[in-house]
């Protein structure tokens, strides 16, 4: 890995917060995303197998990418640029639903520094504002308290349990079922200011 990245110019943030920005998926973060991956795989097993190969990588950012049901963002550092997760929004249904389900990641390095509780809050206000979204669900794994630590300090509410839900590592695995809708993000004071969205 290289201590470049994609030029910002190319791969413009989308939202940008204090100290993190989200920007969309590019086959050029290959490099990093894959060295990420491999040193953070003590982090995320076994919850979480993002690819650690280049062709695992482009196969996975290409229907991010392609794929009009599924938005992928890389949480970056604003200083440096750097990647320090990433947030998906999977299964995006419109009509009526307006809804997709959130998956993520943290990288080792940036874990318990507050750059993913920024950026999931960056992607949740872009859902609700430019994509158009009304609703957004977060499934985890009752034992994986960080994401749902993550989950509560975004304001999502728990909803439900889910008994065999996701085939994860060859079994199928229970999980919580938290949500969010735009209403409840126009109404809650933002963390960072005390001011209402919207």
């Amino acid at each position: 890995m290289t201590d470049e990245h994609p030029c910002s110019d190319d791969y413009p943030y989308v939202a940008e917060g204090p100290r993190a920005g989200i920007r969309p998926f590019a086959l050029a973060d290959a490099d990093e995303f894959v060295a990420r991956s491999r040193e953070s795989r003590e982090l995320h097993r076994p919850w979480l197998f993002p690819p650690d190969q280049a062709d695992a990588y482009a196969s996975y950012a290409g229907r991010l990418i392609e794929d009009p049901t599924k938005h992928g963002f890389l949480v970056c550092e604003r200083d440096g640029g750097g990647i320090a997760g990433f947030i998906n929004i999977n299964n995006v249904v419109q009509g009526g639903f307006r809804c997709g389900a959130l998956g993520y990641g943290a990288f080792a390095h940036a874990a318990g520094r507050g750059l993913m509780s920024e950026g999931l809050g960056l992607v949740v206000r872009y859902a609700f504002g430019p994509l158009g979204l009304h609703r957004l669900e977060i499934n985890a794994q009752p034992a994986n308290t960080a994401s749902i630590a993550l989950a509560r300090r975004a304001g999502f509410r728990l909803e439900g349990f889910s008994p065999d839900f996701i085939l994860i590592d060859g079994a199928w695995r229970d999980h919580e079922r938290w949500a969010i809708t735009a209403e409840m993000v126009r109404a809650a004071p933002d963390a960072a200011t005390g001011a209402t969205s919207g």
